[in-house]
């Protein structure tokens, strides 16, 4: 027959086991989140010199303000201009859905630095109808039924504009090769093809 003297030591170190197993895991979860803000308080804030004065022009617009050095031109026209035609797709440069144009040339908006946007004419889905109405290359993917759930639209039609001006809408091959950075995860592809197609000999006129 067991000790009582005995039985009671190992209670007590069952004790002590089960109150050290309480300790130890809590201890743990708050190291990550103790690091993280170690991490958050070292990281250079826009007050600490991470700021740039930002001087351009959007859709016509002359624009000017400081901004966070390290912020992309998507978020800088999403949550500082309130520009939100352009979406946040894949944020990695691949869907096209951010697409807009830099001195008239297309770009991923969510690979380029605001701060390159400086002294350069930024345009976007907001900038692109006229005094008249809508823009030929809208008016064509309304006519052809060329988008589905309509988040990938905004991309698209700036990527089409300027496939357009590239010289790149001669026949739908070359209009497919050149839009092919744009997905459209609905599957409007051939509407949007027909869409450039329409809109094409208009635009090359203007």
């Amino acid at each position: 027959m067991p000790d009582p003297q005995d039985r009671q030591v190992f209670d007590l170190t069952r004790r002590q086991v089960l109150e050290a197993g309480t300790i130890v895991p809590l201890s743990s979860a708050m190291l990550p989140t103790a690091g993280l803000a170690q991490q958050a308080r070292s990281q250079p804030s826009p007050e600490n010199g991470m700021t740039v004065h930002l001087s351009f022009r959007v859709n016509g617009r002359p624009t000017a303000l400081d901004i966070d050095a390290r912020a992309s031109l998507l978020d800088l026209l999403r949550e500082r201009l309130g520009l939100v035609g352009a979406k946040k797709g894949c944020d990695h440069g691949q869907c096209g859905a951010c697409t807009i144009h830099l001195d008239g040339r297309r770009v991923a908006s969510c690979l380029t630095m605001a701060a390159k946007a400086d002294g350069r004419d930024v345009t976007t889905i907001e900038g692109i109808a006229g005094a008249n109405g809508l823009h030929p290359m809208q008016q064509a993917f309304i006519d052809h039924d060329a988008l589905q759930c309509g988040y990938c639209t905004p991309g698209q039609i700036m990527a089409a504009i300027a496939c357009v001006k590239e010289g790149h809408a001669s026949t739908p091959e070359q209009i497919k090769e050149h839009m092919s950075g744009n997905i459209c995860r609905c599957g409007a592809y051939v509407g949007i093809v027909a869409a450039i197609e329409q809109a094409a000999p208009q635009i090359e006129r203007s």
